[in-house]
């Protein structure tokens, strides 16, 4: 069955997931809000997962192309609400695919965009915290079992990607329903991570690419979890109607070596091209 053939399908398992509205932690991402128009640097809407990843691709553009980008990070889901209500993103960076399916069948892109990058999720804890990281997550159930456990981040699943495959690595290994009075809800992945690193929960689920950032490594340990745990985070970008040839530029350059390898360094599998 051909990619196209399959938008539909894709739109209907996206419909039923409830989107709402995002509010990233200080620090922890770029504030979220509608950008204006601009002539000169495109505006780009990136999943929260992407932040250092993205940050970097950007310096070097800038350097390669003198274009600087303006890139706002959050939760797909909310991001997608946004371009259907008519904000004027130009091109879009989610952290599941369906996302984009949705807009390109609403005739909202040019195209059904890229499959640029397949995430992975980790166990993060802080220094000091009681919580040991590992791929089964063990001493998470053992400590939960006892009634020793504290809370848990992960992104809210209702509209971030990174929040699903938590939830769906929690009940993969039965433990998702006993966690639920534990669990403290980031509304994306990286304000996940700002309250599994500072210390206002026990640790988090989070996304690899968050937890490889020199800003968090430094402060906490991790393990990486199984992908058979949760259904692929398949990572797709797309230019919207409205996007300039800099904004077309920049989509270009994301596909680039360059661009893929600083991907790469940050955890995340690349689909072939």
């Amino acid at each position: 069955m051909t990619r196209r053939r399959t938008l539909l399908a894709r739109l209907l398992a996206c419909a039923v997931l409830p989107i709402a509205v995002a509010s990233l932690a200080p620090g922890s991402a770029k504030a979220q809000s509608e950008p204006s128009a601009s002539t000169t640097a495109p505006l780009v809407a990136a999943a929260s997962d992407l932040q250092f990843a993205l940050d970097e691709i950007i310096a070097r553009f800038r350097r390669d192309t003198g274009i600087a980008p303006r890139v706002t990070y959050g939760s797909s889901g909310n991001f997608a609400r946004q371009i259907e209500q008519g904000a004027p993103f130009e091109l879009f960076l989610s952290a599941d695919e369906a996302y984009v399916d949705r807009l390109a069948v609403l005739g909202l892109t040019r195209g059904d965009g890229t499959l640029y990058a397949i995430g992975r999720i980790v166990l993060f804890a802080p220094h000091g915290s009681p919580l040991e990281p590992d791929p089964g997550l063990r001493n998470l159930a053992a400590r939960l079992a006892s009634g020793d456990s504290g809370r848990l981040a992960i992104a809210n699943p209702e509209h971030a990607p990174y929040g699903r495959a938590a939830e769906q690595a929690l009940r993969s290994l039965g433990i998702w329903e006993a966690l639920q009075p534990k669990l403290l809800l980031g509304e994306n992945v990286a304000q996940a991570a700002q309250f599994a690193s500072s210390g206002n929960a026990d640790g988090g689920i989070i996304a690899y690419s968050l937890a490889l950032a020199p800003a968090l490594r430094e402060r906490g340990t991790f393990a990486l979890l199984p992908d058979t745990l949760h259904a692929p985070l398949r990572q797709r970008m797309v230019l919207l109607q409205r996007a300039s040839p800099a904004s077309a530029s920049f989509y270009d350059y994301l596909r680039s070596p360059a661009s893929r390898a600083i991907l790469s360094q940050y955890g995340f599998v690349l689909p072939e091209d």
